[in-house]
This record gives structure tokens, C-alpha cells and sequence, in this order.
């Protein structure tokens, strides 16, 4: 079974979160077959491991971390693989993989730019 996770930075404000919970009620209403949690980096759960967990006593084997980060920075390019490694290894029945960053993609740019132009 196919999963995947949205993967965020976290924040204090509990309201930071709301888009990222209207993402999982958009994924889950446009791809009620494949399974998806959230997750955090930190100051705010499930953590990336708790996901996994929950994911795989639903059955899944394959989970796909989506970074839902606008670019790069320190956190994807230093703690990230290490928290993903560490993933790997507590749950070695799961095959885990990741996509880039969600604001490096040509289209999530291109839907800003729309959005801007829809705000002139």
C-alpha cells in the first residue's frame, strides 16, 4: 500500500497549521485510495516518526515524505536526511522516499505568480 506524508516546519501559533489540514482534506477528497497523515519537524505532531507509525499499522509499505517547504534551507539539506535515515531505520518494513521542496516545483511557482496576477 502506497501513503504519503506532508511534511511541514511546525510553529507555536496552532493556526499555522490550517492550510496544511485543508491540504490533507483536498488530498483525501481528490485521492481517497492512497492514505495521507501530516507531519512536523518540530513544536508541533505527529513528528515525521509518529506518522509513520500510524501509516504503517494501516498497511502502508511505500510512503512518500513531501516536503511542503517553499525552498531548501538548512532544515531539508542538513536535518532532514538525517531524520530521514533515523525513519529508515526504526521502520525497515517501510520503503521511504522524498520529493523536493513543493515550492521548487515549476508549477507551485507558476500558481503564485496566478495568484498574483488574480490580486492586480
Amino acid at each position: 500500500m502506497k501513503a504519503i506524508i506532508l511534511f511541514g516546519h511546525g510553529a507555536r501559533d496552532t493556526r499555522w497549521r490550517e492550510p496544511f489540514d485543508r491540504l490533507v482534506q483536498l488530498w483525501r477528497a481528490q485521492h481517497a485510495s492512497t492514505a495521507v497523515e501530516l507531519a512536523f519537524l518540530e513544536m508541533m505532531e505527529p513528528s515525521l516518526s509518529q506518522a509513520i507509525a500510524t501509516l504503517s499499522a494501516q498497511g502502508a509499505t511505500q510512503i512518500v515524505v513531501m516536503p511542503v517547504f517553499f525552498g531548501q534551507g538548512g532544515h531539508l539539506r542538513n536535518d532532514f536526511p538525517v531524520l530521514l535515515e533515523e525513519c529508515r531505520n526504526q521502520y525497515p518494513q517501510v520503503s521511504l522516499s522524498a520529493t523536493p521542496a513543493v515550492g521548487e516545483d515549476e508549477a507551485v511557482l507558476q500558481a503564485i505568480v496566478d495568484f498574483g496576477a488574480r490580486a492586480l
